[in-house]
């Protein structure tokens, strides 16, 4: 659901956890800085899912990178947007792509990209990785900084 920074009702007051992503709200909010290019990255070194086979908990570390045009995302409704995956049964591959998908359609940045770094399934770490757009000339895009699976600490 996309909101208007006028319509932002998640800031200053509890809210219940959406039980599917779906039906969790994200929210943005004016980019003050639409006229320079720049990156803006989000950190979810706890995320959490489940096997939609076993029902198993699933857990990644996410890296969200993106260059805003008009709109930022208002950070509480990430956060509870990502926490909504708590007790929703997904591949790692379609909540990544999944997450990316959503937050670019709710921005329209210049360029998105999102690493999830999963912890080992079946003793396989799975890595995904998505992005859309083109990375504007002269911005920096700093290594994800999550390392290649070794016992990952």
């Amino acid at each position: 659901m996309v909101r208007k920074a006028s319509d932002i009702t998640l800031l200053g007051r509890q809210v219940a956890l959406a039980d599917h992503p779906d039906k969790a709200i994200l929210e943005r909010v004016p980019n003050p800085h639409n006229d320079t290019h720049y990156l803006a990255r989000f950190t979810q070194p706890e995320f959490t899912s489940l096997c939609p086979v076993t029902g198993q908990p699933d857990f990644a570390h996410l890296v969200i990178d993106y260059v805003p045009r008009d709109w930022l995302v208002e950070s509480k409704s990430l956060k509870l947007y990502l926490a909504s995956f708590r007790n929703h049964g997904a591949f790692h591959e379609d909540c990544t792509v999944t997450i990316g998908k959503r937050i670019a359609s709710l921005l329209e940045p210049h360029y998105l990209r999102i690493g999830g770094y999963w912890y080992p399934r079946g003793g396989m770490p799975i890595d995904v990785f998505w992005q859309t757009g083109k990375l504007p000339e002269g911005v920096w895009l700093p290594d994800q900084g999550v390392a290649s699976y070794r016992g990952r600490g």
